[in-house]
């Protein structure tokens, strides 16, 4: 209810809903994309909902300034509408529109390609700002290089902030197998770095639905 309410503001979303509709109707994949709350990595106090034995606290550090050394995580989230499932890549350096693309290259190379292997067409909402901004011309440029690669005719429509369908809900299963960043979005006290796990599928090939 906050903020000035266009008068074009619902013809929008069911512009949107329209098109992802009709793109699932004719087997087309269909993804929302969005950079997830970055996390500073670490051995860092986090106020969660699991109990310790008395007299048996985790011990972290004092402060949770970030150390430069090891830098934060960035999880870039894309979920198939279709499928109803999700694949996150995590970066340790910055959320640029050639990481946001990379990330949707390897969730199609991955994944995609493989759930949808009559696809000719791509719909991708995201919101219009950061690394996927509508006014971001490297977005624009990288999307294209993706879809001359996959040959993939592509479709994106911005999504007004606060309405994308990834969302830190659905962080902790998602990130289940990356310890790093699945504790705070748990709710536990974040551990310390482990491995670069970014290529990590702790599923295996056999079901490509499973990121």
């Amino acid at each position: 209810m906050e903020g000035a309410q266009h008068p074009d503001r619902d013809g929008q979303f069911g512009y949107l809903n329209e098109q992802a509709k009709a793109h699932l109707a004719a087997g087309q994949p269909v993804i929302s994309v969005d950079t997830k709350k970055k996390e500073v990595v670490g051995n860092l106090a986090n106020k969660g909902r699991e109990w310790q034995p008395k007299g048996s606290p985790v011990r972290v550090d004092v402060h949770d300034f970030p150390d430069p050394k090891v830098g934060k995580a960035i999880p870039y989230g894309v979920y198939d509408l279709g499928a109803n499932t999700g694949w996150v890549s995590v970066g340790d350096d910055h959320d640029t529109a050639a990481f946001a693309v990379a990330t949707i290259r390897r969730w199609w190379e991955h994944v995609g390609k493989a759930v949808y292997p009559q696809a000719s067409r791509l719909l991708v909402t995201a919101d219009a700002g950061r690394s996927n901004g509508y006014r971001s011309r490297l977005w624009k440029v990288e999307l294209g290089k993706l879809a001359a690669e996959t040959g993939l005719r592509g479709h994106r429509v911005p999504l007004p902030a606060g309405h994308l369908e990834v969302e830190s809900d659905r962080a902790p299963p998602v990130l289940a197998d990356l310890d790093e960043l699945a504790r705070p979005a748990a709710g536990l006290p974040r551990g310390r770095r482990g491995p670069d796990r970014r290529d990590h599928d702790p599923h295996g090939p056999e079901d490509p639905r499973r990121a």
